[in-house]
This record gives structure tokens, C-alpha cells and sequence, in this order.
């Protein structure tokens, strides 16, 4: 591999796992990233050299880990995180962003977070078996998405199985019995107009304690939820179907087709008429 490179993955069809970048980098020494706020999950494992990660939490207390080679790090989205490599042994690293509706709870089972952000492998070997994973995705082509994300998903399984901080799955509980009721409700009615009030009807719950259980859950709250999974709805259709832009915002919900290219211009940092142009598959 070269001392730098990174990729950008271009699809955006997967919701539960994705993929965002990916990269290996040798890096100089006392390079630094940061200070920094991630939109998504970023893992770092480090393959030769050490450094320090310098973690904020959610009041800005900072915390310092020194990593050395054979561990790993995760980085949080929406904190401010630093790190920095070592001046006599700077670090080598291969890393991934990602993110997605499963994303939050995979990280909680491998007992990785803010406030533990180091991965220990349970015994060395196990640590090369993550590498192993991460590699597969630098050496995947990039148009081989679905080849990408099952290595995403192969890499986070291993990273709960062998992390010496992993927590056994409980086997769910009230609150996500409750939100994978909401998101099904989602999937079955995306196409018509849907409030927060209403879905939190149907779990019978009050809309401020459904909206804070949704997204201690998943990460986001209902409304971001909701629109996200339309916009994915919509991107498909762009890509593979005939139909006019318009129909394709109402039949996510979006009978206007102002509200509609607004709402996935946010999403997407692009209108929907570039989007099919750039992504249409002939």
C-alpha cells in the first residue's frame, strides 16, 4: 500500500450498515487531526507506531488514551475528538466512516464508545483478523458495493466478537420492541403523511418520551429518521425507475415538488435531477 490513500463509497442504498470512507495512511511524525466533530463512526486501527486520541465528552472533558500498535480507536460522531501521532514511533493506520440505523448499537456491543474508545483485542491475533476485514475493503473495487458492505459487516463482527470490552446482547427490550414497531409502521407508510404524534400513538406513548427512546435506539430522532428513509426510497427510484421526478416525491410522501427536491438536496448535498443524472443506471 502507499503512505496515503482513501476512498469515497458512492452508494447509498444501505441504511443498517454503510459505508462512507475508507483509508490506509503512514502517518509523519506528530501529524494531528482535530480538533474535530465526525457526522459519523470512525475506526482507526493501528497497524505499526503509536499515538494519542484526546476524546471529549458530551461537557467537554477531555480524556487521554495512548494507543500503540495491534489496538484500535473509535470516534463518535457529534463530539470534538483529536488525536496525534507519536514523534519517535509515529503510527500506521488503516481506517473506516461509517454509520447507518444499526451502527450506534454494533459499537455498544463491542463496548466501544466516548467513554471507552479503545479497541483491545481479546488476544493479539484476534486484532489481526479486524485488520484482515479492513484491508479487504482498500483491496475491494469500488463498484463492487454489495463485496464493500458485506467486508463492513464481516469487520464489525469481528470487532464485537474479539474486542475485550464486547457486551453480550440482552436480546432486546421494551424501548426497542417499541421503535421497531415505529419503523415498520415507517416502512408500511412511508408513501403517506405520517406525524411524530401519530407514530407515537401507535406505541401508545407520549411524543416527547417516544422521540427520546427513538433516538437513544437509533441514533436519530423520528423526524430525521423518517426523512432519511423516504430520501432512500427516492434515490432508488431515481436510479432505477422511469418515473418523473414528481412522481417519484409523491410517492415518498412529497406531493410537492418544491418540498421534495428541498428535502433531498439536504440529504444528499445535490438535487434529485443531478442525482439521477449522475447515478442512472442505463
Amino acid at each position: 500500500m502507499t503512505n496515503h490513500f482513501f476512498s469515497v463509497f458512492q452508494d447509498e442504498r444501505f441504511m443498517d450498515l454503510t459505508i462512507y470512507q475508507y483509508g490506509y495512511e503512514q502517518c509523519e511524525p506528530l501529524k494531528s487531526f482535530g480538533p474535530y466533530v465526525r457526522n459519523n463512526f470512525l475506526f482507526h486501527y493501528v497497524i505499526s507506531g503509536k499515538g494519542v486520541l484526546y476524546a471529549n465528552d458530551e461537557k467537554d472533558n477531555v480524556s487521554y488514551h495512548h494507543i500503540d500498535a495491534g489496538n484500535g480507536f473509535l470516534i463518535e460522531p457529534g463530539l470534538v475528538n483529536t488525536y496525534s501521532a507519536d514523534a519517535k514511533e509515529p503510527w500506521e493506520y488503516i481506517w473506516v466512516e461509517f454509520g447507518g440505523l444499526r451502527a450506534k448499537e454494533s459499537m455498544e456491543l463491542a463496548g466501544l464508545s466516548h467513554k471507552s474508545p479503545v479497541f483491545h483485542p481479546i488476544q493479539p491475533e484476534y486484532g489481526i483478523k479486524v485488520l484482515e476485514q479492513m484491508r479487504a475493503m482498500l483491496d475491494s473495487p469500488n463498484d463492487a458495493s454489495l463485496e464493500l458492505i458485506g467486508h463492513l459487516y464481516l469487520f464489525i463482527s469481528k470487532l464485537i466478537n474479539y474486542s475485550s470490552s464486547r457486551k453480550k446482547s440482552q436480546g432486546g427490550n421494551l424501548s426497542e420492541f417499541y421503535v421497531r414497531e415505529a419503523v415498520a409502521y415507517i416502512e408500511h407508510n412511508y408513501a403517506n403523511s405520517i406525524t411524530i404524534e401519530e407514530l407515537a400513538g401507535k406505541c401508545r406513548l407520549d411524543r416527547s418520551y417516544f422521540g427520546k427512546i427513538f433516538k437513544k435506539v437509533l441514533g436519530q430522532s423520528p423526524q430525521d429518521f423518517l426523512i432519511h428513509y423516504r430520501m432512500a426510497k427516492a434515490a432508488d427510484a431515481l436510479i432505477i425507475g422511469e418515473q418523473s421526478i414528481g412522481e417519484i416525491g409523491a410517492s415518498v410522501g412529497y406531493p410537492n415538488l418544491l418540498h421534495f427536491s428541498r428535502a433531498f438536496k439536504n440529504v444528499y448535498d445535490m438535487p434529485p435531477s443531478e442525482y439521477r443524472k449522475k447515478n442512472k443506471i442505463i
